[in-house]
């Protein structure tokens, strides 16, 4: 059984102490690859070090995560400094993605205006390198739907495409369904669909199975049976087995559909 763990920061510090021995995991699960998301530059120099060292297992992205903007002065610097990177990525790198980016109001609603300005740049700069988007959305989805739609439409009429994969999907079917409407949206399902009463595994339950990627956002969201530990990238397996066990297929076969959505999305790998 192959896997891709679309959503994983094992750069984090969280794993200083035991990277090699979660790589080794991760691999020993299954796992083919590993995407990285970018979060800011205080973090880049750990995602650069982690995708050198590991080029055919772990692929990095660049982006500027929306919490990353909140009370930052510097928001639009760092947001240069990522378009940079995409133009020119150093060190040999190649990134499969223009990520994390996205809405997230969850902890202040004062940085609204900032978050839409920048997930907006970082949309209208995947289309045009024609890049796919890793989206983080929570307590925006409204905006999050509106942009989308908009912005897809933006790029069609320029004759580019936006697509990208909604991250640590947890909303309902008729958002799915909405988000699905505005083109090629993969959504990304990672431990909280293993909660009990997870308002997002009926919504998987509606999902066609091409439409589904899977992911761990390790070090947060642990899935079952690990609740309440550090979550890693070996842990995607079972997600795998409950996003299976909702879609009544076999773990093998869910398996073998996402990691093809995965790099049919994600081209680079």
């Amino acid at each position: 059984m192959e896997l891709v763990d679309t959503h994983s920061h094992l750069y984090a510090e969280e794993f200083d102490a035991d990277r090699a021995e979660c790589l080794a995991r991760a691999r020993r699960s299954g796992v083919a690859e590993l995407l990285l998301p970018a979060i800011d530059s205080e973090s880049h120099e750990r995602l650069f070090a982690l995708a050198e060292a590991e080029p055919e297992f772990c692929r990095p992205m660049m982006g500027l995560h929306p919490t990353s903007v909140n009370d930052n002065p510097r928001w639009r610097e760092e947001l240069a400094e990522a378009e940079r990177y995409l133009l020119s990525p150093p060190r040999g790198l190649r990134f499969c993605a223009v990520g994390e980016i996205g809405l997230d109001y969850y902890w202040s609603g004062d940085f609204k205006a900032e978050q839409r300005e920048a997930f907006i740049a970082q949309c209208r700069l995947a289309a045009r390198l024609d890049l796919p988007v890793a989206i983080h959305t929570r307590a925006a989805w409204d905006d999050m739907c509106d942009i989308l739609e908009a912005e897809t439409t933006r790029a069609s009429e320029l004759g580019e495409r936006l697509r990208g994969v909604l991250h640590a999907f947890s909303e309902d079917a008729a958002t799915y369904r909405r988000l699905r409407a505005c083109g090629d949206f993969l959504f990304g399902i990672g431990g909280v669909a293993t909660f009990k009463k997870s308002a997002v595994a009926a919504a998987v339950a509606e999902m066609e199975p091409e439409h589904i990627v899977l992911e761990t956002d390790c070090p947060y969201l642990t899935p079952v049976p690990h609740r309440g530990e550090r979550n890693e990238s070996a842990y995607v397996s079972f997600v795998c087995d409950k996003v299976a066990e909702l879609k009544g297929v076999a773990p093998e076969r869910m398996a073998e559909i996402t990691t093809a959505n995965a790099r049919r999305m994600f081209a680079a790998l």
